[in-house]
């Protein structure tokens, strides 16, 4: 079995449409793709009417957290999506990158840089905007030549010139939250340093007795010694190692099934899960 457990559409930053996505993942010789778009279950319902047969769909969620004043991703896997306490902190998340993407569109005017909102939005289109869309609006503008080139301390990495901080869930809370709606989490690309800090492994510990599932550890922002010593700490923790693309269709260079989740993994991922079942493929349009 080929399986990818972190996937994006456009019902975030992701270029392809929810049908679009899970008939490339088909295409791509994929067995099982999860649709984890940021902070948002708006394209599952799509995803499923378009499921290809032979293809099974894991819905979830990249939910944006904050520890410590540093950013991280916390993956959610199978969850009730109507659980209430937990559609309310997503739909606070969400209600936040609207102003945020205004001030970062703000701060590049101040910065000389001519991006405008209504070309922001444009990228967006139906999507949650956030970071990549301006990103997108930089190469647009020729400020920087791919999406990456943006997330500098130039411009809008963690702490960068046009960088502003919105609404993000505290892990912890995000994984009781998680949990509580019958889910299953897991710590995207922990060791991910490129994007800005990195949350420490000690804090990684805390989240493992607070009920974590599982780290990311096979991700393209992830070279061969930080596998190795994420999958070291797993293994001292008790955690879960999954590997997935983190696909986005063109707006990054990772290509789908690019690394993938053994499947004893996703096998103890299903058998944890109650808030929601994989959904089999069984021919959609």
């Amino acid at each position: 079995m080929r399986i990818d457990l972190h996937c994006h559409s456009t019902a975030s930053d992701g270029t392809d449409t929810p049908a679009e996505l899970v008939r490339k993942a088909a295409a791509a010789g994929l067995d099982v793709v999860a649709l984890t778009d940021h902070d948002s279950t708006r394209g599952h319902a799509e995803a499923i009417a378009a499921l290809p047969p032979g293809l099974t769909l894991v819905t979830g969620a990249e939910l944006s957290c904050r520890v410590d004043g540093t950013s991280m991703h916390m993956l959610a896997y199978l969850f009730d999506p109507d659980e209430p306490a937990l559609l309310a902190e997503r739909e606070l998340v969400r209600d936040d990158r609207v102003p945020r993407a205004r001030g970062m569109v703000a701060r590049l005017n101040e910065l000389g840089v001519p991006v405008t909102w209504e070309q922001v939005a444009r990228i967006a289109g139906e999507g949650s905007v956030g970071r990549p869309h301006v990103a997108t609006a930089l190469v647009e503008l020729g400020v920087v030549p791919t999406v990456g080139d943006a997330f500098t301390r130039e411009w809008l990495a963690d702490g960068g010139r046009a960088y502003v901080e919105k609404h993000e869930t505290d892990p912890f809370e995000a994984i009781r939250l998680v949990k509580a709606a019958g889910g299953v989490t897991v710590f995207a690309h922990p060791g991910a340093s490129k994007r800005g800090r990195t949350v420490p492994e000690s804090v990684i510990a805390e989240l493992a007795a607070a009920g974590l599932d599982g780290i990311e550890v096979d991700h393209m922002d992830h070279g061969d010694d930080t596998r190795v010593r994420l999958r070291g700490l797993a293994a001292d923790l008790g955690l879960l190692v999954t590997g997935s693309s983190d696909y986005h269709g063109s707006r990054k260079t990772c290509v789908l099934g690019e690394y993938t989740t053994d499947p004893e993994v996703y096998g103890e991922i299903t058998r944890r899960a109650t808030g929601a079942f994989p959904v089999p493929g069984t021919g959609g349009a």
